[in-house]
Parts: C-alpha cells; structure tokens; sequence
C-alpha cells in the first residue's frame, strides 16, 4: 500500500495530498481508505490543482460513500451540484447564506458525511472557503462546559439560516421555508467513533427549553469561540482544486467577494449514515 504524502494546513484542521494526480485517484485502490483515514484526523483534505472534471471527481466520490443526486440542478451530472450566483442556477437564492458559518444538512434527517467541492470558475479576488473544526470546539471547553451543554437540545430550521441573508422576507419566502422540516438534535453530538463535538453554526435557530435570548447568546458564543482567527483554515482557491471535508466535525462558510463577477464551483456530497446523537 502505497502511503499518502501529507503537510498540514493549519494546527488545527487541513492538510494538503502531494502525491495524488487524477490517474492516481482512479485507479489507487487503496486510495479511498487511506482519505477517509486522513480526513478523520485532519477534517479538510486539499488537492491542490488537480484539475478532475465532474465524471472523475463522481467516481472517486463513490468510492468515498453513496452520493446524493441533485437532478433537479445543473450541470448535466447529477451527482454534482453547481455553486453559483448565476440566475440560471435554480439554487442561487438560497446559496447567499453560504457566507456564514454552517454544517451542511441539520434539517434533513441525517446530516451529509462530507462534501467534495471543485473550483472550475473564479473571481479576480476574494470567494475563499474558510473551515472550523467543532471537535476541536468540543474538546477546548472546560469540564464544567462540557457538563453544562451535556443533555442540551438545539432546534435547527432553514429558516433561521436563510432570514441571515433576508432579515424583511417576503410571504413567498416565508412560505417556501416553512416547508422545509425542523429538525431537533443534541448540542454535543456524540460520535459512533467516540469524537464529540459541537452542532452549531447558521442553522440553529434556539436552545429547547432555554429562554430564547439566553439560548441564542449561548450558541452566538459557542459559535464565536469556534472560529476565531486562530482556529480557522481559510483556503484560496486555484482553478482546478479539490477540497473533501467532513461534515460531522466541521463549520465552513464561503467568504465575500464581487458578486458580479463568476464564482463556480462543482459540489458533490458524501451522504451520512450516522444520526446526530
């Protein structure tokens, strides 16, 4: 078995592959236990400029987990989503959120594994993807903290990540966001793996049984403490990366640049097989 060739991005999350070319990802058969190995211990695997078109990033995918299917979005692949704000994205509106700190997937019944995402278009400046580790959130807590969130549950709606982006919304958008099904899940999620962390970010909408301003100064706290400077990989994109990063233990926002300007990526999804518990 042919061993991975790894440097480390930050302290706390990210490493970069070396000696992987898109002949490799195919073909490697021990390839895909080997990133899933690397991707427990290090929650963000960056191929830098590997250049995999959307059948070859699909493939190696599958090798990864199931994928979900997006056949009602562009392109044509649909295991692949496009990551847009071109008005013929058909999920444009919603992507505007994506500029806060979120886990993918807390309202759907179980939250995906992790996302593959390729850069094929980018603006001059700006549009970075930053990454924060909530195992790492977790475990910096005090034991008392640990003992205070021990038994907490937060409720998780669209709705509260989408009114971010829309304070005033229209009925429309109201309407279409209530349909979506809440979700309610532990604040500490406690993994098959042993691992505890945190389920936080742009989604939780108030702590059960909390009073709402105390819940949501907890979890605006939680939050913050999460993503300081010190504790967040922030990667500039070059045409042609691929970037794996897992879902159950991460918060990742995009950052802001020229929405005038093309930013596309090509996003495909590692489906989850372990509730939040």
């Amino acid at each position: 078995m042919r061993t991975l060739t790894i440097e480390k991005l930050s302290e706390n999350v990210g490493a970069e592959i070396l000696d992987v070319d898109v002949d490799r990802l195919l073909h490697d058969e021990d390839l895909p236990g080997a990133c899933l190995d690397a991707l427990e211990q290090y929650g963000v695997l960056l191929f830098r400029e590997l250049h995999a078109d959307d059948d070859a990033q699909v493939e190696f995918g599958r090798k990864l987990g199931p994928l979900r299917a997006f056949p009602h979005l562009p392109p044509a692949a649909e295991e692949v989503m496009e990551i847009s704000f071109d008005p013929a994205n058909g999920n444009a509106e919603y992507l505007a959120a994506n500029v806060f700190w979120h886990i993918d997937g807390l309202t759907d019944e179980v939250a995906s594994k992790a996302s593959m995402l390729s850069a094929r278009v980018l603006p001059g400046e700006g549009g970075e993807t930053e990454f924060a580790s909530t195992y790492a959130a977790y475990d910096a807590l005090s034991d008392d903290e640990k003992e205070r969130l021990a038994g907490l549950h937060a409720v998780y709606t669209f709705e509260a990540i989408q009114r971010r982006s829309y304070p005033n919304p229209t009925q429309e958008q109201l309407d279409e966001w209530s349909s979506r099904t809440p979700r309610e899940h532990p604040l500490v999620w406690e993994h098959d793996s042993g691992r505890r962390s945190l389920v936080i970010g742009a989604f939780a909408s108030h702590i059960v049984g909390m009073d709402f301003d105390e819940g949501r100064a907890l979890l605006e706290d939680l939050e913050r403490r999460a993503t300081t400077p010190d504790r967040v990989y922030r990667h500039t994109w070059s045409v042609g990366d691929l970037v794996v990063w897992d879902n159950h233990g991460l918060l990742h926002r995009a950052c802001a640049f020229d929405r005038s300007q093309p930013r596309v990526m090509h996003r495909s999804t590692i489906a989850g097989r372990e509730p939040i518990k």
